[in-house]
C-alpha cells in the first residue's frame, strides 16, 4: 500500500486517469474505483451498473456513480466483455465508501485487448506521481 496526502493506493493494480482500478486475474480484470473517487464523492447513495454481457470501451461510460454531491460517470480503463457484476455494490452503494479495493469493486470483464489497454493506464509509481500533481493543481 502506498499514500498520497491522506488518499490510499494498491500495489498490484494498474489506474485509470478517471480514477479507476483495473486488477489482472486469471486473465480476466476486475475494475473498481480507486480512493481519491470514493473520497471526492463523499457519500455513494446509488450505484447504476451495467448487466453481464454488456460490452464496455476503454474510455467509454460503463455507469454512474450518485453521491450526496455529485453523479459521475464511470469511465473504463479497458475493453471487452463483462463477466460479473458486483449486485451489493448496487445493493449496497455505501460499500463503494468502506472498501473501494475489495467488497466494493464493480465489474469483471473479459478484455479484448489488455496487453494494449494496459499500456494506457498507470502502475502504482505513475499513479503516485499522476496523483501528486493533480492535488497540486487543484
Amino acid at each position: 500500500m502506498a499514500k498520497v496526502n491522506d488518499y490510499e493506493l494498491r500495489e498490484g493494480l494498474y489506474y485509470g486517469e478517471d480514477h479507476l482500478w483495473v486488477k489482472i486475474e486469471d486473465g480476466l480484470a476486475r475494475i473498481g474505483i480507486n480512493d481519491y473517487a470514493q473520497k471526492s464523492l463523499r457519500e455513494v447513495v446509488y450505484a447504476e451498473l451495467p448487466d453481464v454481457g454488456f460490452e464496455v470501451k476503454h474510455k467509454e461510460s460503463f455507469g454512474t456513480l450518485e453521491s450526496v454531491k455529485a453523479v459521475s460517470d464511470l469511465i473504463s480503463p479497458i475493453s471487452g466483455t463483462i463477466k460479473e457484476v458486483n449486485n451489493n455494490v448496487a445493493d449496497n452503494p455505501e460499500i463503494l465508501n468502506k472498501d473501494p479495493y475489495g467488497e466494493g469493486w464493480l465489474i469483471v470483464v473479459e478484455p479484448t485487448d489488455l496487453e494494449n489497454e494496459l499500456k494506457k493506464n498507470m502502475d502504482l509509481a505513475a499513479e503516485k506521481e499522476w496523483l501528486a500533481n493533480l492535488l497540486k493543481e487543484g
